[in-house]
């Protein structure tokens, strides 16, 4: 996808975004330009000071695609739907925060819309209390359509199926600090995700085997599933990013540990009730006429009750289930009866590698496998979220809260029903194998941004990543770009949206000035602009003045010596000669160093001319 126009239309703003903010991401000028290089990976960089709104822009584009996803969505959780007596804070499609925008952008064009272009032009305009309205833009006449009567032009009506392919295929988030504002959104998906599988497993349903929602957050607990997808199925060229920066040659091995079956309460297990009308089913009845549950009773008769988390995602030797797949490619598996736990051991070879593909190929699209080995990850991990309450995760949806991971509990990891351990790989300069927790902050910094691009190189997907090189050493960071680059495939069919916010000058020296975009914060609202210099290739004094208000190129401790050494010399009571000796011992090279010692020069050179006159 590429993003054209975002506007807020809510009266009420959004954070420190103002009623009728608006930013054209493409001028309709340059629109045809930029058709023309759409396979060319470019991201927008959000700079600014601290607190200049740089994230409240990533935080108003997923707040929009998450009520969008949402309304769309076929499985959403018995307690998240409005009801004005028992849940009268559920969602509703006609309420949302911001209640009122339009957003414009660009997508492929699906089968269903039998189009003659490649491309749609979209645009979403909701209004306060109001329903999203969709638009499709009419390129011979020049004029939005609504998306409805174009359908009756084309005699195709399929509502939410059609909706949801126009948008983006995935919203990609990742904040490498303490943000959690962008990241809630994401959250509430995450939970939607563990109750589709929930209910599903409740009554007994057939699982996709992968999450209906799109949205995902990919935080540190992603870590092992991003590298292990990424050294599994990528090939060497593709890996050059982390080969060349981080020196990881290959995966050694690894081991998975899936633990079964939880408690369940007696309030719990008559949930799975198929016959809730039936007022005198015992609780040992809904047990046997559920496969998942099951009846243990101690030495006095005690009943505890159980509930195969996992039912759904295992079958027979020959299924295409998760666990039934992640078994097959497996060195070694084996069951801890007396804990019910299955542990699958891996000793990566090539033979390892083409277990993988086999057993999560996508015949249609081969480009797609990776992404079944991550969604078959990112199932088993969403499962570790089975302690959170229904009240918990009924408020979680209901909340306008920044943060959410003060109420989210962290398991132990021995409760958690999906773990990976003894993740070892070889690395260049190392004379053994290391485990992964060793690598450095900025290493695993690298290795989260750079595989999550990996896996979603060939989708037309929207990426919202915040300060993602905070822990980069400086040539890190100067080439940061240079390997987003080559993450994304050149000339592909797929258009990648990205927006990464930053500090650092070198992101933005690497960019056009019309993917710069510039945040000041005056009075409590943001403003956006683009440099009005070249910013590719621009010094980084340059940037750091010009973009973030800094024209110092030494430290502010330097500084504060620079400036009494200032001091002396214009009172004029020092010895120049001695004076510049000083400033050579205390101070390094540097720009304010060499104007300083300039001025000394330039003033004793007037002296002695005034002296010969």
């Amino acid at each position: 996808m590429k993003l054209l126009r975002l506007k807020i239309t809510d009266p009420k703003g959004f954070r420190s975004l103002p009623y009728g903010f608006e930013h054209y991401f493409i001028r309709e000028l340059d629109l045809q330009e930029e058709l023309a290089n759409l396979g060319e990976f470019a991201p927008f960089i959000c700079a600014g000071r601290n607190g200049s709104g740089k994230s409240n822009l990533l935080e108003l584009l997923s707040a929009i695609f998450f009520q969008l996803e949402c309304q769309y969505l076929g499985n959403r959780p018995d307690n998240f739907d409005y009801e004005s007596q028992l849940n009268p804070r559920g969602f509703r499609a006609n309420y949302s925060v911001p209640d009122g925008f339009e957003i414009e952008y660009i997508i492929q064009s699906p089968p269903e819309l039998k189009s003659e272009n490649k491309r749609t032009r979209l645009k979403i305009s909701k209004e306060v209390a109001q329903y999203p309205q969709w638009w499709i833009w009419e390129e011979d006449l020049r004029c939005w359509k609504r998306l409805e009567a174009l359908e009756k032009d084309k005699e195709t009506s399929l509502g939410r199926a059609l909706r949801r392919k126009l948008l983006p295929e995935y919203v990609i988030s990742y904040s490498s600090g303490e943000n959690e504002i962008i990241s809630v959104p994401f959250f509430k998906i995450r939970f939607i995700q563990f109750d589709e599988y929930w209910q599903i497993l409740k009554n007994q349903g057939i699982y996709n085997q992968k999450p209906e929602a799109r949205m995902i957050c990919l935080d540190s607990s992603f870590s092992q599933a991003i590298l292990l997808c990424n050294y599994l199925f990528q090939n060497e060229d593709t890996l050059q990013p982390f080969q060349k920066d981080i020196g990881i040659n290959s995966l050694s091995e690894f081991r998975i540990i899936l633990r079964r079956s939880i408690s369940l309460t007696a309030a719990q297990v008559e949930t799975f009730d198929s016959d809730s009308d039936n007022q005198q089913r015992t609780l040992e009845s809904i047990i046997q006429d559920h496969p998942a549950l099951s009846l243990e009773k101690d030495e006095r008769g005690n009943p505890s009750y159980r509930l195969n988390l996992l039912h759904l995602l295992e079958g027979d030797k020959k299924s295409d289930r998760i666990i039934s797949s992640l078994k097959r490619c497996a060195t070694l598996s084996y069951e801890d009866e007396a804990n019910d736990v299955l542990i699958l051991d891996y000793w990566v070879t090539p033979a390892t590698k083409q277990a993988f593909r086999q057993n999560f190929q996508d015949f249609e699209n081969p480009e797609n496998s990776v992404r079944h080995l991550f969604h078959a990850f990112q199932v088993l991990l969403n499962l570790n979220l089975y302690t959170v309450g229904d009240s918990i995760k009924a408020d979680l949806y209901r909340s306008k809260s920044h943060y959410v991971s003060e109420t989210i509990p962290v398991l132990p990891s021995d409760q958690r029903i999906m773990r990976f351990k003894n993740f070892y790989f070889t690395k260049k300069g190392a004379k053994k194998p290391m485990l992964l927790k060793e690598l450095s902050d900025g290493e695993h910094q690298l290795l989260h941004s750079l595989g999550l691009c990996l896996l979603f190189r060939n989708t037309n997907s929207l990426f919202l990543l915040d300060e993602p090189e905070t822990h980069f050493n400086p040539d890190w960071r100067a080439n940061f770009i240079s390997r987003l680059r080559q993450c994304f495939p050149k000339d592909g069919d797929a258009s990648q949206e990205m927006l990464i916010t930053t500090h650092t000058p070198f992101l933005i020296s690497d960019s056009k000035p019309e993917k710069v975009l510039v945040f000041k914060k005056q009075d409590g609202n943001v403003t956006i602009k683009t440099p009005e210099y070249n910013t590719l290739g621009a010094s980084i004094n340059k940037i750091t003045m010009s973009t973030f208000g800094k024209r110092e190129t030494i430290g502010a401790y330097a500084q504060e010596i620079l400036d009494t050494l200032r001091q002396r010399f214009e009172q004029g009571d020092e010895n120049n000669e001695e004076l510049i000796n000083e400033i050579h011992r205390n101070l390094g090279d540097s720009v304010e160093k060499l104007l300083l010692i300039k001025a000394i020069l330039a003033s004793e050179q007037g002296n002695n001319e005034e002296a010969e006159h």
